[in-house]
């Protein structure tokens, strides 16, 4: 053959595979099932490093799962919805479905090229209409069990992409997740899933997931944010009762104040013609904080008096109700008991605003006034100033003050033990038209109506203007919004927003086992066949959004009797970034293309002489370190992309882009290449002598090969069983090579066992390679329907060991001794040889220390 040619042999063995339908899904119910998934990416018409890292890892799973006997879907599609279409729609005069599809085709043609084994008959788009009718199903269903309602809330309103987060979507700094933009908060009418009834299941359901990394894990219990505490009622004195939830129910004697969000809903009514003004003026500067800002450290407290009062239910008092914005409408009740003496937060805006402060727990090394302290006590102690519990150790361990309170408070009536969550209902409404409809008409009579399921799906209208300014597009489209009631023909009106793009792929993973459904979203039995996902693969910045909402959709669905299982996905890998080399001047923040510097050894800005800092960051345009996949695939090959993604880190770990690195397994995959060619070219040359048979008596050299063969059977099939160190499992695939390269023995049947055992093991890495070699050595089916390679146990018997000698802890040497040898027989072949007699030639030898398998230590005088 001639030389390695990857861009030849990859695109015949592409439309090769496309031809014989090698990677459709098997139905042979006979073998087990494994499901390998990829997250599904946005359709952005480019593949980066980060897509080709995560969709290889997935597909050597896969095809190495397939070889192992399994059935395996392997399924690709694309979760298109959302506003950079919308975006794109409104810079190139276009519509966003063109802009969406186009984009798939591109990218859909850059996963091929790349050899990734995916079941294109599987293929979803979110935006298609065969897919966003069961979307919008789903939506009914979660409607019918009363999960999916309407309230008017304060939302996150992201004023440039004219549209509402969810709280998850917006960062640490108070910023859209996507826009950038600083966060404003709007009062709107909006829909939401109640993902708090699941709260508990999601939390203590965590402790099932083994197969995921523990990190992810903890990101969600925390986000979950489980409290344990007690709800108490105060009354104000106009009789109207508010909740509160304290995980502090034995300081309720020391409340002296109570607080409540700005956007309370009972602020309007508690507020006191006199203090109006204020009150307004206070919500309206509160409304342009970030609930970040608001809830920062360090903050300066700052509030209003209503001018009401309220009474506590433990001891009668009257304390006054405020409003300030360090307390947030959606966690707890929006309403808290103020405790200065032992709460810090409290502390402070009890000192600015000149109010009551009355200690409760009383530290057992010291006496507490409260007209002296100068904070709060948060520590331990004992309870004090409240009826019932003084005397009790302050504490939430059994038998103290906590418990205690709970006990005291539900025996009275005036409050009972409960928990509460930081996770809030999942606010799903979009103000923006490349989304999935909300499946409800409003009718004047009936109220909220769903859609028929015969209606669905709710289509998005094609004739619509995008300005990027204003309401949405739906909005505006008076003959789409204008309809009958479903129920009572009344004139009505449809809902306009639009889904959150989290709810189309909360459950994409089932869809892909049914995908041509026509007549429902998933046939139970497919699905519960298939699911749970065995080998989840994406990126951890899923952790908490994705991850957590498909968790709830499975839970949901299974309680409506669709799914038979309780968690999507068995296993989780998290991959790490691929990281470029960055020039960074560190004065400017400045980023330089490495084109623009003279020195690469020495770099400077060219503009201003500043020394460049050269640091490793996630590759992305604005930083000028990016390699496009097409770039490496023109010039190495698929396959070499795949093996340096591989071989460079581990896959939790983030990948430094080394050009050299590339270039490396470049030249590994051509002495893979000429090892077998030339090995073929030699054979055929020699002519059809009758060869030996393996079970043939083995010289020493053959031996040794073949235990090199086994050992590298045996490690890389651990590495490919469950941790997928594949970086290790290209090194073991390095080490038979050279082991192949320096037998003596080429004409032995042992070393044609070497040569099609290092093209198996290497087919799931460099599956193009892989299948043009195996061909080449006369196989007429693929190599990738070729069953795993056993291990055979004997081959890994050593017939000898090096054995290292030391006197007195110092290496000498090594010799070969028999590998079964006992303890007293390796220090005989020890003390034989020339090494001993060298080193302990007039020497008194007064221990002998043996490491069966390693060593002889001689300890002499």
């Amino acid at each position: 053959m001639d030389r390695y040619t990857p861009a030849q042999i990859e695109e015949k063995w592409q439309k090769a595979w496309i031809e014989q339908g090698l990677h459709q899904t098997s139905n042979d119910l006979s073998k087990p099932k494994f499901y390998a998934l990829s997250m599904f990416p946005y359709p952005s018409g480019n593949l980066h490093m980060g897509h080709v890292r995560v969709y290889t890892i997935a597909d050597v799973i896969a095809r190495v799962r397939r070889m192992q006997g399994f059935r395996v879907l392997n399924p690709m599609g694309w979760d298109a919805f959302g506003l950079p279409a919308e975006n794109a729609a409104i810079e190139r005069n276009t519509q966003p479905a063109e802009w969406t599809y186009q984009n798939i085709a591109q990218m859909r043609l850059q996963l091929d090229q790349l050899g990734i084994s995916f079941d294109w008959d599987r293929e979803v788009a979110t935006c298609s209409p065969d897919y966003y009718r069961w979307t919008q199903w789903i939506f009914l269903e979660f409607f019918k069990a009363g999960l999916a309602y309407q309230k008017e809330a304060t939302v996150n309103w992201d004023p440039i992409d004219q549209t509402v987060l969810a709280n998850e979507q917006v960062d640490s700094a108070g910023k859209s997740w996507r826009s950038g933009a600083v966060v404003e908060r709007k009062l709107l009418r909006q829909w939401f899933f109640k993902i708090t009834d699941y709260a508990e299941q999601l939390l203590t359901d965590l402790d099932t997931l083994t197969g995921w990394p523990e990190k992810v894990r903890l990101m969600q219990a925390n986000w979950i944010g489980k409290s344990i505490g007690a709800q108490v009622t105060f009354t104000t004195e106009g009789g109207d009762q508010l909740v509160v939830f304290t995980t502090r129910p034995d300081t309720l004697w020391g409340a002296t104040f109570m607080v409540l969000s700005p956007e309370h809903s009972l602020v309007e009514k508690l507020t006191v013609p006199e203090q109006a003004a204020a009150i307004a003026t206070y919500q309206a500067a509160a409304a342009k904080k970030s609930d970040l800002d608001r809830m920062a450290e360090g903050q300066e407290k700052t509030g209003v008096w209503t001018g009401s009062y309220a009474i506590n239910p433990v001891n009668g008092e009257q304390v006054p109700i405020w409003i300030a914005d360090y307390v947030l409408v959606d966690y707890g009740t929006g309403a808290i008991m103020a405790v200065p003496a032992h709460d810090p937060r409290d502390f402070e805006f009890a000192k600015k605003f000149n109010l009551p402060i009355k200690v409760v727990v009383q530290p057992e090394d010291e006496t507490l006034d409260s007209a002296t302290m100068t904070a709060a006590h948060v520590g331990g102690g004992v309870i004090v100033n409240s009826g019932a519990l003084n005397g009790i150790p302050a504490g939430k361990e059994a038998g103290q003050s906590v418990e205690a309170a709970v006990q005291w408070l539900e025996a009275n009536g005036k409050g009972n033990g409960t928990n509460n969550y930081r996770l809030r209902d999942w606010l799903i409404s979009r103000q923006r038209y490349w989304g999935a409809p909300i499946p409800i008409i409003h009718c004047p009579k009936c109220g909220a109506v769903p859609v028929p399921d015969a209606d669905l799906p709710v289509k998005l209208p094609e004739d619509v203007a995008f300005s990027g300014r204003g309401a949405s597009p739906l909005a505006q489209l008076e003959s789409w919004i204008n309809v009958p009631c479903p129920t009572c023909g009344t004139s009505a009106k449809r809902e306009t927003d639009t889904m959150d793009t989290f709810i189309d792929s909360s459950w994409y993973f089932l869809r892909y086992p049914d995908a041509k459904n026509d007549q429902q979203a998933f046939d139970p039995a497919i699905a519960n066949d298939w699911l749970p996902v065995d080998q989840y693969v994406g990126g951890i910045e899923h952790a908490i959004l994705h991850l957590l909402y498909s968790r709830f959709f499975t839970k949901v669905l299974r309680d409506r009797g669709l799914l038979n299982f309780d968690e999507p996905f068995k296993r989780l890998l998290t991959q790490g970034m691929v990281q470029g080399k960055t020039y960074k001047n560190s004065q400017t923040g400045k980023y330089v293309l490495a084109v623009h510097i003279a020195d690469l050894t020495n770099p400077v800005d060219p503009e201003t002489g500043d020394a460049l800092e050269v640091v490793y960051e996630k590759m992305s345009k604005s930083k000028h370190n990016g390699v496009a996949p097409g770039d490496v695939i023109d010039k190495y090959g698929a396959d070499t992309a795949r093996m340096f993604i591989l071989f460079k880190a581990p896959p939790e770990k983030d990948l430094e882009w080394e050009d050299a690195d590339v270039e490396g397994q470049f030249r590994f995959l051509n002495r893979v290449w000429r090892l077998v060619t030339e090995w073929k070219t030699g054979k055929e040359t020699a002519g059809n002598s009758a060869p030996r048979t393996l079970h043939s008596a083995l010289s020493k050299p053959e031996k040794e090969l073949r235990r090199a063969i086994h050992i590298a059977i045996q490690a890389i099939t651990e590495d490919l069983a469950d941790e997928y160190q594949f970086n290790t499992a290209v090194s073991e695939m390095m080490k038979l090579s050279n082991a192949l390269t320096d037998a003596p023995c080429k004409e032995s049947p042992v070393y044609a066992e070497g040569i099609e055992t290092l093209t198996k093991l290497l087919a799931p890495f460099a599956p193009h390679m892989a299948e043009e070699l195996w061909h080449h050595l006369g196989h007429v089916e693929s190599v990738h329907t070729q069953p795993w390679l056993v291990v055979d146990e004997s081959a890994l018997i050593a017939d000898e060991i090096t054995l290292v000698i030391q006197v007195l802890g110092k290496t000498k040497g090594t010799i070969q001794v028999p590998a079964q040898a006992t303890k007293e027989e390796l220090e005989q072949y020890a003390r034989d040889s020339d090494l001993a007699k060298r080193y302990l030639d007039g020497k008194e030898i007064k221990k002998v220390i043996v490491v069966p398998g390693k060593l002889v230590n001689f300890v002499v005088v």
